[in-house]
């Protein structure tokens, strides 16, 4: 039997391992400080889209992030502290890190999710209709993942309230 208690704790440590490092990618996701990626897209340039499995994405994203993004779900209002977070930055897709909103076209709209009255680029999200046929679904654009909703009753200059999910996103600090 000691034969087989060495080869099985190399495997147990090889799992811890690997679960340790899948931990640290995700949890450093959303990490406001972290530098920007080669990934993201200055606003005007053109979004090439990009696909995966749900396995590929479970392994990308954390539980609530992959709940949210690629199920379409949505988090407890005022429980992500994106809402109230007043430092300038760039938020950018959890999923592709493509830039979606910046911090100059956030508003509290008091719902208890990030609002922004635009994206940083139109051809960075995509709108359509919700399953239900009474909401507008906003989507990124790259990657197609589920960021919220968008409404009319958002401020001027659009008039828009892009009513969005901060687990869907991480905040790239400015510099």
């Amino acid at each position: 039997m000691r034969m087989y208690q060495i080869p099985l704790f190399i495997v147990m440590l090889v799992v811890a391992l690997w679960a340790w490092q899948s931990r640290a990618v995700s949890q450093s996701a959303n990490n406001p400080t972290t530098a920007p990626s080669q990934a993201m897209v200055p606003a005007g340039e053109p979004v090439e889209k990009i696909e995966k499995s749900d396995a590929e994405w479970k392994t990308l994203l954390t539980p609530e992030q992959f709940y949210i993004l690629r199920k379409k779900g949505t988090e407890r209002p005022f429980s992500d502290p994106m809402s109230k977070d007043p430092k300038p930055g760039t938020y950018v897709c959890a999923a592709c890190e493509l830039t979606l909103f910046t911090s100059d076209h956030k508003f509290d709209s008091g719902t208890g999710w990030p609002s922004y009255f635009q994206p940083i680029a139109q051809s960075h999200v995509t709108v359509k209709t919700d399953a239900d046929g009474h909401r507008e679904e906003v989507l990124c654009a790259r990657c197609g993942g589920h960021l919220g909703h968008v409404f009319d009753d958002g401020p001027k200059p659009t008039g828009l309230r892009y009513c969005i999910n901060g687990a869907a996103m991480k905040k790239v600090a400015a510099k």
